[in-house]
C-alpha cells in the first residue's frame, strides 16, 4: 500500500518508534507466523539477535521489553500501558515469556544476542528471530529491519514491497512522490494540499472514517498531554531528568488565566514537554511521524487551535476541521520524506525525525492559516532546511536528552517558519525537494557516532550521574 495518513500518525508506545514501536510489530508478526504456520507446538527455544542501533541503544530505548511483548502477540497499537507494566513485571519476576500468548518459554531480556557493531546491509536497525525445537533443529527463523516511525521491512522481501508500493501509487487518485509532483496536482485541480492527500485516503476509506480517524489521533494526542501533566518526579533511565511539565503547567495556569496571546510560545512549549516526557515513561503516544519527534505536531496544532486568529470564536466543528485539514497537510509532506529521504534517526540523524516533523508541522499551520499550496510547500523547505545536519546523539541512549527540549525548540521554528511563508508570496529560490535530497545526502555523509548509536557528541561528552 501507497503510504498513508494513517501509517505517519500511528498509536504506540514510547520511546521510540523505530528502537520500540517497530520491533515490537516485527516480534509480533513472528510470533503470529509461528501460529498460522503450525509449529508453535513444537517450539521448545528461542533466539532473538539484534544488530546495529538496535543492539547499541536498545536498553535506554526499550527495544528488548518491547520484543518480549511482541513475541507474547502484542500489537503496539493496541497494547494498553497498564498491560506493558502488568506483563513485563510477570516476565521479571517468573523469568517466563508466554510466546504469542500460549506457549512458555523461559526467556528474558538478558538472552538477546547483542551485536552493536555488526550492521546488516539493509539498515542498521536489524533484528533476527529464530526458534528450534526440542533437539535443536531451527523451525522458523526471519529477519526484519525497522526502518523508522514504526515501519518494518522483512529481510528479503524489499524489492517486492517497493514494487507492490509503486504499483499502489498509480492506483491513486492523485499520487505524489515529490513537491512539484505534489504541487501540480494542487495547480492542475485547484485543490489544497490537504485536499489532494484526503482524496487519496479515499481511495481506501470514507471521508467520514478519514475524518473520524483523525479526531481519534488527536484525542490520543490530548489524553498523552493529560496523562503526562498528572506525573511528577524523575524519569526512568537512571539520567534523573526531572519532569517540568507538571510544575510549568501550574506556573502555566496561575500567569495565564485569560489565555493572553504573549504567552503562545510557553504554551507551545509546555504541549512538546509534555507529549516527550510520557514518551520517555514508555507512554502511549502518537508517532508523528516518530515517536522521539511525537512532541512537535501536538504543539503546533495546539497552537493552530488556540492562538491562530479567528480560533476564539471558532465552534467546534471548525476546530475539527482544523485538526483534520492540519494533520491531512502534514501527513502530505511527511509521504515526501518517506518516499525521498528517511524519517529513521538511526539512518540520517534526528534531522530526520525532528527535522521532518517540524517540516511537517510548518506546513499544516501555513494551510490551515490560509497559506497557498506554493506557501505552504515555502513552510515545509524553511522548517527543514534549519534542521538540516541535526545529529542524533541521546545520553545514555534514552529518549530525553536532548530530545524533550529538541521538541519544543523545533515546534517553535515550525511556527515561525509557517509565519515567514505566510508573508511572502510562495515564491522562493530553495525547493523542498532539494532540501529533502540534501538531508537524505547529508544523512549518509554523517558519521555513524552521530546516528542514535550514543557513540558521539552529547552521549559521550556528557557525564552521566
Amino acid at each position: 500500500m501507497a503510504v498513508g495518513v494513517f501509517d505517519l500518525f500511528s498509536i504506540g508506545i514510547g520511546p521510540s518508534s523505530s528502537h520500540t514501536v517497530g520491533p515490537m510489530r516485527a516480534a509480533a508478526v513472528f510470533a503470529e507466523e509461528l501460529k498460522s504456520l503450525g509449529k508453535l507446538a513444537g517450539v521448545a527455544s528461542l533466539r532473538v539477535d539484534l544488530y546495529g542501533s538496535l543492539a547499541a541503544t536498545g536498553h535506554g530505548h526499550g527495544t528488548m521489553t518491547a520484543i518480549l511483548l511482541g513475541l507474547e502477540g502484542f500489537h503496539p497499537e493496541k497494547i494498553l500501558p497498564e498491560q506493558v507494566e502488568d506483563r513485563l513485571a510477570a516476565i521479571a519476576e517468573t523469568g517466563t515469556m508466554q510466546l504469542a500468548g500460549s506457549v512458555p518459554l523461559p526467556y528474558g531480556v538478558k538472552d538477546m544476542v547483542l551485536r552493536p557493531l555488526t550492521i546488516l546491509p539493509r539498515h542498521t536497525n536489524g533484528m533476527t528471530f529464530s526458534v528450534s525445537d526440542a533437539g535443536g533443529e531451527v523451525l522458523h527463523s526471519a529477519t526484519f529491519f525497522s526502518v523508522g516511525g514504526g515501519f518494518i521491512v522483512r529481510e528479503g522481501e524489499e524489492d517486492a514491497a517497493l514494487q507492490e508500493l509503486e504499483e499502489s501509487k498509480k492506483e491513486l487518485p492523485l499520487p505524489f512522490r515529490t513537491a512539484a509532483e505534489l504541487l501540480k496536482h494542487c495547480q492542475n485541480t485547484s485543490l489544497s494540499i490537504s485536499e489532494v492527500m484526503r482524496i487519496n485516503e479515499e481511495d481506501s476509506r470514507s471521508e467520514e472514517e478519514i475524518r473520524e480517524g483523525l479526531l481519534h489521533i488527536y484525542s490520543v494526542m490530548e489524553g498523552c498531554v493529560d496523562v503526562s501533566l498528572k506525573r511528577e518526579g524523575l524519569l526512568p533511565g537512571g539520567l534523573k531528568v526531572r519532569r517540568r511539565a507538571p510544575d510549568w503547567h501550574e506556573r502555566l495556569l496561575k500567569e495565564d488565566k485569560d489565555r493572553d496571546p504573549k504567552y503562545w510560545q510557553e504554551w507551545v512549549n509546555l504541549i512538546a514537554l509534555a507529549v516527550n516526557e510520557e514518551n520517555a515513561s514508555g507512554g502511549r503516544v502518537v508517532t508523528a511521524p516518530t515517536n522521539g519527534a511525537a512532541g512537535i505536531i501536538p504543539a503546533v496544532l495546539y497552537y493552530a487551535l488556540h492562538f491562530a486568529p479567528g480560533m476564539d470564536k471558532a465552534t467546534q466543528q471548525d476546530r475539527d476541521d482544523v485538526v483534520v485539514k492540519f494533520l491531512l497537510t502534514a501527513a502530505a509532506i511527511g509521504v515526501l520524506y518517506k518516499e525521498q529521504a528517511s524519517i529513521s534517526g538511526a539512518e540520517v540523524g534526528c534531522q530526520g525525525e525532528v527535522g521532518s516533523a517540524s517540516s511537517m508541522a510548518a506546513a499544516g499551520l501555513a494551510e490551515v492559516m490560509g497559506g497557498t499550496p506554493q506557501q505552504v510547500e515555502n513552510a515545509a523547505e524553511i522548517a527543514m532546511e534549519h534542521n538540516l545536519g541535526l545529529t542524533c546523539d541521546p545520553i545514555g541512549g534514552l529518549v530525553q536528552i536532548p530530545c524533550i527540549e529538541r521538541n519544543a525548540i523545533a515546534a517553535a521554528k515550525a511556527i515561525n517558519a509557517a509565519k515567514m511563508a505566510l508573508w511572502g508570496d510562495g515564491t522562493h529560490r530553495v525547493s523542498l525537494d532539494e532540501v529533502i535530497v540534501t538531508m537524505r545526502e547529508t544523512g549518509r555523509d554523517m558519521s555513524s557516532k552521530y546516528k542514535e548509536t550514543a557513540t558521539g557528541g552529547l552521549a559521550v561528552n556528557v557525564v552521566e550521574c
